[in-house]
């Protein structure tokens, strides 16, 4: 029996000194599912954080990470854009929880505003800071990108309207989720 004994010891001890290396993972309870450690990003100097829940919109799950308001100009790498107004941009993380690829149009969006006015994603804005038009979203592939509005100076964003891509029951990408920009 000591002999058992001995030899359990040497090879756990052994099991613990091999080339696996142990990655330190977050913790968990019984009640709580294991997350990715995604990295910590710097908000922008002229950017609120969001601390919006994650809404779905079929497979599509989208969560508002930040916003900024009253920008008067945008400049990229071939072009300085005024706007009309002022640029509103929202950033956003989606994710396509489907078992299948999506074509998600990054740019279908509608910003609600505080007139209950609807406005559509500003193509040359988005084009300028070369954010994506449509894509093929993978299935659990996740995106983070910006989206641009031009809004009348004195409007103040209130909800956004999000299509997340053609599903098996809404093959046309129909239907759509608002997601309010500021918590009651």
């Amino acid at each position: 029996m000591r002999r058992v004994v001995a030899v359990m010891a040497v090879v756990l001890v052994a099991a613990g000194c091999g080339d696996t290396p142990v990655v330190a993972g977050p913790e968990t309870s019984a009640s709580s599912a294991p997350t990715y450690p995604v990295p910590a990003q710097t908000v922008r100097p002229d950017e609120k954080p969001l601390k919006i829940p994650t809404t779905a919109d079929g497979d599509t799950a989208f969560t508002l990470v930040g916003l900024t308001t009253e920008v008067p100009t945008l400049i990229g790498s071939h072009a300085e854009f005024h706007a009309k107004g002022q640029f509103v941009r929202i950033r956003m993380s989606v994710i396509n929880n489907g078992r299948s690829s999506v074509s998600f149009d990054a740019r279908r969006h509608v910003l609600i505003d505080d007139r209950e006015v609807e406005h559509q994603v500003d193509a040359q804005a988005m084009t300028i800071k070369r954010q994506p038009e449509t894509i093929d979203l993978g299935a659990n592939v996740r995106l983070e990108y910006d989206v641009y509005y031009d809004l009348p100076e004195d409007a103040k964003p209130l909800a956004l309207r999000v299509y997340g891509g053609p599903t098996l029951t809404d093959l046309k990408d129909e239907s759509s989720t608002e997601i309010p920009l500021a918590q009651p």
